[in-house]
């Protein structure tokens, strides 16, 4: 049984797989300082409510965007589940062209998210990955990284709003029913979300100028289904796409031997 580990700097998304079919899907807070034996008591006890032991795990393949918490999850795959994992980086995924000046800046997790967007949807696309902050990357027709845009995630700009603004409340990041807020609640929202929506809509537009062949567009991550609905500019929604790049690459890898 494969163990897919994809950390983020929110959140990290745990899923099984038993050859190609997917079992269970967990998600938990990134923490730089939980140790391998806590996330393996947690990991333990959630596995069970599925019927799942550690034991049964013989693989590890780990994607990671915060070096700390790296330490952390090696460990917790040599000691509870006796193998070593395979880290993702940007020399280590087989049929992968990275092409931008310093491959080694390519974070894991636009990698993975191009493999796994490319093998369901093909080549060219950009996928829109809607996180902590938000990725626009390029993919190309052969599946190979050529880049991209990042840009702050929509909660950063709502938490930024309260923190720099002694008169501005914390609140809830939704699709307010009205554009012109009518209260400084509804002027928030409004303004988070519908930019954000435009900031979307906006660099989208740029790079279909700039890209020279028709792309589709994918989205992703955390926040990705708030914007359902909203655009017209995003083709598919696909909540899935890291771990099934996470599956993908690890198929390589044991191909490759």
């Amino acid at each position: 049984m494969l163990i897919a580990i994809d950390v983020g700097n929110t959140n990290s998304v745990i899923a099984l797989y038993d050859h190609e079919k997917p079992l269970a899907q967990w998600r938990t807070s990134t923490s730089s300082v939980r140790t391998a034996d806590e996330y393996a008591v947690w990991l333990s006890q959630i596995m069970a409510m599925s019927g799942f032991k550690l034991e049964d795990i013989t693989d590890c393949i780990i994607s990671n965007v915060v070096p700390q918490s790296l330490f952390h999850f090696r460990n917790l795959s040599r000691r509870y589940f006796n193998c070593e994992p395979f880290v993702v980086t940007s020399a280590s995924i087989p049929g992968v062209a990275v092409r931008i000046p310093k491959p080694s800046e390519a974070g894991a997790d636009r990698l993975v998210n191009a493999v796994g967007a490319f093998v369901a949807y093909g080549g060219p696309l950009v996928v829109v990955d809607s996180g902590t902050a938000t990725n626009f990357d390029m993919v190309g027709k052969d599946g190979g990284f050529e880049g991209g845009i990042i840009s702050p995630g929509i909660n950063l700009s709502m938490q930024a709003l309260h923190d720099a603004a002694a008169q501005l409340p914390r609140v809830a990041i939704e699709r307010p029913a009205r554009v012109i807020g009518k209260d400084t609640v509804g002027a928030m929202q409004s303004g988070v979300f519908w930019g954000y929506i435009s900031l979307i809509e906006g660099l989208i537009r740029r790079i279909k100028d700039e890209y020279p062949e028709p792309l589709k567009v994918v989205a992703t991550g955390g926040v990705a289904a708030l914007f359902q609905g909203a655009t017209d500019c995003i083709d598919i929604f696909d909540a899935d796409l890291t771990i099934r790049g996470l599956f993908e690459i690890h198929k390589r890898v044991k191909a490759k031997g």
